[in-house]
This record gives C-alpha cells, sequence and structure tokens, in this order.
C-alpha cells in the first residue's frame, strides 16, 4: 500500500486542478466534483480554453509500473469499499424490516429514481419522425378550416371592441388547452382621419376626398408642383433629378409597391418633396380603380411617441417622437383618382427605359408644371390594446423560449392578413399542447404563442412588448417566427429570416411535405436560396425582433407564382374569397401546410439539445458588407477625400467573427453533446451572437434598429459603404469594427481565449 500511494502521490504532483465546481443533485445537496487535467492539455490545438467539456484527455503515462500499482491498489479499496457498502445495506434493510416497511415499494422506487445529477432526457423521450408524425396528424386542413371561420370576423381595427373580443377569445382557447394565458396591456397613440374634416386633395377643378389613409402622416395643408416619381426608390427619384424636374416643393405622385410607404415618404422627404400622394397601379393591383389603400407612414416601429421605451402609462413619460415620424404630408389615393391626376400632369415624357410606365391609360408624364394642394387632417387618438400570450413550458430549460406570434388586428377583415395567422396560431398552440398532454411529448424549451394587437401600425403591439421587457427576453428567446401573411396564395414559397436560420429552413422545406411533394420540391430543388429568401424589409412583423433585439427572426409565407406581395393588403378586398381564388379555393389545406412547417421549425428548436442555429450563415453576408466598405474607402482614398483611415481593421474583425464561428462548429463536432452542460455552454455561445451585431454606440430612440448589418441607421455597413460624409465615415468605421469584434469575442466564450488579432 505504501508504494501504491507512493506512486499516485507522484502522479498528483504532476498535474493541476482545471476546475471546482459544486455540482447540485436531485436530492438539494450539493457535492464537490474536482476535475483534473494535464498542463500541456491546454495549449492543444481545438481546446476552448480550458473548459473542461472541450479539454482533450492527457497523454498516457510512460511510467506503465506506475499504472499497475495504482490499478491494483483502486481494485483494492473497490473491493474494500464493496465489503462494507454490502454488510451495512445488509444491516439497514434488516433494520427496515424490522420498522414495519414495505421492502417492496422502496425496492421500486429505487428502480426508477434518475441517478443524482443525470438529465432525464424529456426531449429524446420521443423521436423525431414520431414527433413530426404527430404533428401531421393534429394539424388537419378540417381544424383549420373550422377555426378560419370561427375567427373571420368584418371588422377588427386595432383597439377597437371588435378587437378586444377576440383578444378575449384567444385567452379563453389557451385557457381551456391550460397554457397559463395572460394578457399584456399598453395605452398607444394611433393616428385617424379626423371625421368632421375629411383629407382632401384638389387639381384644378378636381377635389378629391380620399376615404383611405397613410397613419402618422404629418397633418396640414401644402401646396407644390405635381410631379410623378415612379416607386419613389431612390433610382427613380435620380431619374427625375436627371431630366431636370425639380423636387424641392414638389407634390410627388408615387404607385405602391417595392418598397414600403414609409421609405418612399422618407426619401421623398430628403429630396426636399412637401407632400407624397401613393396610389395603387393597375399594374400592380388588379383591382377596382376606387377601391381605398391604407397603411402606415412611421419609419420604424412600435407606438412613434414613446421610442425606446413601452406605452404603459403616457403620464410616466416625457413627451417626444419617434426620429422615424415623417415631416410631410402623405395621404393615399384611388388608381381612379391618379389616373385624372396624371391627364393633366404635363412635363416630360418619361423614357420607355426608366421603368416609369404604369397600367392605367394614357402617357406617365413626369409633370413638375401644374400645382396641387394635398390637405391632411389625421388626429391621434389613445387606444388600449392587448397582448394576449400562452405558454407551455419546457422540462429542461423552461427559461429559454420559441415565440410564435400573429397580428390581430386589420384595416377592414383582413382575412390573409389576420385571420389566417391567429388560427395557425390557435390550432398550433393546441395540437402541442395535446402532443404534451396525451402523447409524452416533452420539450426541452417553452414555447410562447403571441397574439399581437396594433400591428397595422407598425407592430406596435409586439414592439411595446420588446421594449417593455427588453432585459430579461431579448437573451432567452431563442427564435421568434412570424404566422403574418403565412398564406398568401399557392404554388410558390418565400422567406425572409436572420442567416442563422437558413440551414434549419432549408431543412424544414425538405421536411414539409404536402400531397405534391415537399417545400423544397416545390421550389425546384436546386439554388433554393436564391429563389427562396428575400431580405427583411421594414414592414416585416419578425423585423423588431431581429434589428431592435437581437432576436433571431423568420418570416415566411406560401404565395401565388410569380409573384412578391399580396395585392389585396391595406384594402377592404382583403377577405376569403379572394384569398380563395389566389389557393384555387384550398385555404384550409394551404393553412394547415403553413402550420406544419412553423410547428416543424419551433418543434425542432425545442427538442434538440443543441440548437438548430447555424452560427456560419453569417459568413457570406458579412464577407458582402465588409468587401463593399473595403471598395469605398480604398476609392475615397485614391481620390483624395479621405486621409487616416485603413479598412484592415474592419477586415481583420471580419476574420475574428469567422474564427470565433469555427471554433464554435469545432466545439460541436469535438464535445459530448449528451452531456448537459456542455450543451449549455455551447448554446449560450451561439444564443449570443445575433444580440452581439447589435450596435451599443446608437441610441434606441434616434436609431431603433441597431443590427450591424440588417438594421437601419449611419451605424450600419451599408451605411458606411454609401456615406458622403467623411467625418461621419471616420467614426461610424471606428465603431463597427469593434462592435464586430465585439461580436466576434462574446462567441468565443472565455476571456482568457479572445482572438487578438486585432
Amino acid at each position: 500500500m505504501d508504494r501504491v500511494r507512493s506512486a499516485f502521490n507522484s502522479m498528483v504532483k504532476s498535474e493541476r486542478y482545471s476546475r471546482f465546481t459544486l455540482q447540485p443533485a436531485e436530492d438539494g445537496e450539493r457535492h464537490a466534483e474536482v476535475k483534473l487535467s494535464d498542463d500541456g492539455a491546454a495549449d492543444a490545438e481545438g481546446s476552448a480554453g480550458g473548459s473542461p467539456s472541450f479539454r482533450p484527455p492527457p497523454p498516457r503515462l510512460q511510467r506503465r509500473s506506475t499504472v499497475c500499482y495504482l490499478a491494483l491498489g483502486t481494485l483494492l479499496i473497490f473491493v474494500t469499499g464493496y465489503m462494507l457498502g454490502y454488510l451495512s445495506h445488509r444491516s439497514t434493510q434488516a433494520e427496515q424490516l424490522a420498522c414495519g416497511s414495505e421492502p417492496e415499494a422502496d425496492a421500486g422506487l429505487q428502480a426508477t429514481a434518475a441517478p443524482a445529477g443525470d438529465d432525464p432526457q424529456p426531449g429524446a423521450q420521443m423521436d423525431w419522425g414520431d414527433v413530426t408524425r404527430l404533428l401531421t396528424e393534429k394539424l388537419t386542413a378540417q381544424a383549420l378550416g373550422k377555426t378560419l371561420s370561427d375567427y373571420d370576423d368584418p371588422r377588427r381595427s386595432a383597439g377597437s371592441v371588435e378587437d378586444t373580443n377576440l383578444a378575449n377569445r384567444i385567452f379563453d382557447d389557451f385557457k381551456k388547452v391550460e397554457m397559463d394565458p395572460w394578457t399584456d396591456i399598453h395605452y398607444v397613440q394611433l393616428q385617424t382621419p379626423d371625421s368632421l374634416r375629411p383629407n382632401c386633395v384638389s387639381f384644378g377643378a378636381d377635389v378629391f376626398e380620399p376615404t383611405g389613409y397613410l397613419a402618422y402622416s404629418a397633418t396640414g395643408k401644402v401646396q407644390g408642383k405635381l410631379v410623378y416619381g415612379n416607386y419613389g426608390r431612390p433610382q427613380d427619384l435620380e431619374v427625375l433629378q436627371n431630366k431636370k424636374v425639380a423636387l424641392r416643393d414638389s407634390v410627388l405622385l408615387l404607385r405602391a409597391g417595392q418598397i414600403s410607404f414609409a421609405e418612399q415618404v422618407d426619401n421623398a422627404a430628403t429630396k426636399g418633396a412637401a407632400a407624397v400622394l401613393i396610389y395603387p397601379d393597375a399594374q400592380d393591383y388588379k383591382f377596382l380603380q376606387d377601391t381605398a389603400l391604407y397603411g402606415h407612414v412611421h419609419l420604424g416601429s412600435g407606438d412613434p411617441y414613446t421610442p425606446g421605451f413601452p406605452s404603459f402609462n403616457h403620464t410616466q413619460f416625457p413627451p417626444t417622437k419617434s426620429s422615424g415620424l415623417p415631416k410631410i404630408p402623405a395621404q393615399t389615393i384611388t388608381a381612379k383618382m391618379a389616373s385624372a391626376l396624371l391627364q393633366g400632369i404635363g412635363g416630360p415624357e418619361s423614357d420607355a427605359s426608366s421603368g416609369f410606365k404604369g397600367g392605367l391609360p394614357g402617357t406617365y408624364r413626369l409633370g413638375g408644371g401644374g400645382n396641387i394642394s394635398v390637405e391632411v387632417n389625421n388626429v391621434l387618438v389613445n387606444k388600449e390594446i392587448h397582448n394576449v400570450f400562452g405558454v407551455i413550458k419546457g422540462f429542461v430549460d423552461p427559461d429559454e423560449y420559441v415565440v410564435l406570434g400573429a397580428q390581430r388586428d386589420a384595416w377592414g377583415r383582413g382575412y390573409a392578413k389576420a385571420t389566417v395567422g391567429t388560427s395557425v396560431l390557435i390550432e398550433l398552440a393546441k395540437a402541442v399542447s395535446e402532443m404534451v398532454e396525451k402523447d409524452g411529448f416533452r420539450p426541452r424549451r417553452s414555447l410562447v404563442f403571441a397574439s399581437w394587437s396594433a400591428g397595422e401600425y407598425g407592430s406596435v403591439g409586439a414592439t411595446e412588448w420588446l421594449e417593455a421587457y427588453m432585459s430579461s427576453i431579448d437573451k432567452r428567446v431563442v427564435t421568434y417566427i412570424s404566422l403574418d401573411g403565412v398564406v398568401m396564395g399557392r404554388g410558390s414559397f418565400v422567406a425572409s429570416a436572420s442567416p442563422l436560420l437558413y440551414s434549419l429552413l432549408e431543412n424544414t422545406m425538405k421536411g414539409v411535405k404536402s400531397s405534391e411533394g415537399s417545400v423544397y420540391e416545390m421550389m425546384g430543388s436546386s439554388n433554393w436560396e436564391a429563389k427562396t429568401m428575400r431580405p427583411m424589409s421594414i414592414d416585416d412583423p419578425a423585423y423588431p425582433f431581429l434589428a431592435f433585439s437581437g432576436i433571431p427572426s423568420v418570416s415566411f409565407h406560401f404565395i401565388s407564382p410569380n409573384t412578391e406581395a399580396y395585392m389585396y393588403y391595406g384594402t377592404d378586398l382583403d377577405h376569403m374569397d379572394h384569398l380563395g381564388y389566389q389557393t384555387n379555393h384550398r385555404i384550409g389545406e394551404t393553412a394547415a401546410l403553413a402550420a406544419r412547417f412553423a410547428g416543424q421549425m419551433a418543434l425542432r428548436l425545442v427538442h434538440d439539445r443543441l440548437l438548430r442555429l447555424d452560427v456560419s450563415g453569417y459568413n457570406a453576408v458579412l464577407t458582402k458588407a465588409v468587401a463593399q466598405v473595403y471598395r469605398r474607402i480604398n476609392q475615397l482614398i485614391k481620390s483624395g477625400q479621405l486621409k487616416g483611415v485603413n479598412p484592415t481593421w474592419l477586415n481583420r474583425a471580419r476574420g475574428s467573427f469567422q474564427r470565433a464561428a469555427s471554433s464554435i462548429n469545432r466545439d460541436v463536432r469535438n464535445s459530448n453533446l449528451d452531456d448537459k452542460e456542455v450543451c449549455r455552454i455551447l448554446n449560450g455561445r451561439i444564443m449570443n451572437v445575433e444580440h452581439a451585431l447589435l450596435s451599443p454606440y446608437v441610441s434606441p430612440v434616434e436609431t431603433p434598429f441597431r443590427h450591424l448589418l440588417l438594421g437601419r441607421g449611419p451605424h450600419t455597413l451599408a451605411s458606411i459603404a454609401e456615406t458622403t460624409d467623411m467625418e461621419q465615415l471616420h467614426t461610424q468605421l471606428a465603431l463597427a469594427t469593434w462592435n464586430l469584434q465585439g461580436c466576434a469575442n462574446g462567441m468565443v466564450g472565455n476571456i482568457w481565449d479572445l482572438d487578438q488579432e486585432i
């Protein structure tokens, strides 16, 4: 024994402690755990910097005799301990029998109880194939059809009695399936037309009083030269300037489409326009020419009168306004009104190559001659809105959750905009609840189902929730899945998402099948990304989650082939008949397909131990953005406009980011994913990526969409690549470089492993 003890001591002296932790056991006690590792292991290639989860095993000792002595000593200790334990166990068992206990019952409990510290692996109790099979069986066209009928209301404007009644019904549906529902109430300011002073447009002898309107427009009466500006994109306004058509103090007539109403008005204001009129052109909107158009022009999201903070009670906050509120009036008009304006607009004719000609009869001239008057008298009203939530709590990591959300309100009937998404939300909640209660499904993470109000005004309800609980949800929400507009047609599929979700989207497309094959096959099974993925626009309901809160987000739409949008949005024509025509009268079937698609994405994220977020998904996006900045700076340096700036540092930060992403992927490959703590560490590093891409150097009040790559504002790499302000470029380049390097540092995990390349 002396020789064994000596050999053991000599081994201990050649090693060091790598970690000392207190591990909680199931009985509530805490046990000390000491893990040893060889000094040389810390420097091994591929090590994650001392973490016991990723450290390679120490090399074998060369002295075989030492090993033999150690093995014999260990065996002797084990045999001695076993004999002592056996004798004491017999004595304890005899004492229990003497006290009249039931040994059979005790033995059964001991056999079924999990060992201290073991993970019950609730997600692994059900095979993924069984999960998808059960989900498909429960989400049927018949079930969706009934719910669609139940929630198809003729009126559902935000903050109205009808909207509140819908919220209460959803609350009751969540309660029936024991989802512990709750309501989040906000007091917001919405803009509506003044019933006593209608909005008005006057052009010569023509006087129009349109019923449609644009919420959050500036109010007042302005006059100016009428100018036709196509879609109002920067390239369209450049065509006008090249034609020597004056834009300052003009009233721009624009056709709806291509970009949001808010972006159209912002572009016009940047050029000095006095007001904007927007109409649905017959080339893009195949409906009656007297159809009214509704929307909003806030270049942001949420209540624009409480930017960056929640609208719980206006009296608690000083009066302030969002920087995204327009400073010029904006108004929608019908195609019939626009046709009358175009007939008398005058001015030069647009070139055929410019793409200015639409579908209305007559010539599309650029104008600049006749005066027009625009009067907007919208008023602000205070409204109480209700967001409704239900939850299916996770069994292992309940503090991490996937959120599925749908807008509940609409300008009119809002069948495709609100009814379908709400119905899919309800049926998904019922299906997953039943899988948990009756079929033994045990999600690791929680699922939160959210019904938002005031979505038509710029995701007001959803953004107010994000602002209210920013510190507690931005790093706990694994992913946000938008259910708005999931059915716009049939035969094609488009999506917008964080690059972290591209891989999950592709796999879900392959796994979700209809009677005609998988969604992946529907899109041609090749070059899926180019055919399917679209940039996420500012008016996408998922955009605030991604660009404001740094939550990986996705929105998707089943749509008719060769179309990019649903033309009945924002009109009174968004009802069941028109969506039925777009889906070949298979609304229920298509809605069930959309529900299965959203459900499979969500359940995959709560089923697996390791999050299905691909950290390398940003590599291509980042490389492209940095290359644009690199080229722009080199051009400015060569022209002499910029001095003292070197884009190399930004490129090095990009390299740090990509090396950090590679290290996460390498650790995933080399780790034991059955170890709960290993997955916890890896998931923390993965979840940090999106949030770390939010710039910490801008104010959420002035620049709410803080995402370095997908946001809006001077801090983004896209803006840096286009700015003409050299001082701003110098400052923003430095901040963007460190923003990116900070994200890379956060992905590494341990401070002693930080990439010091920069």
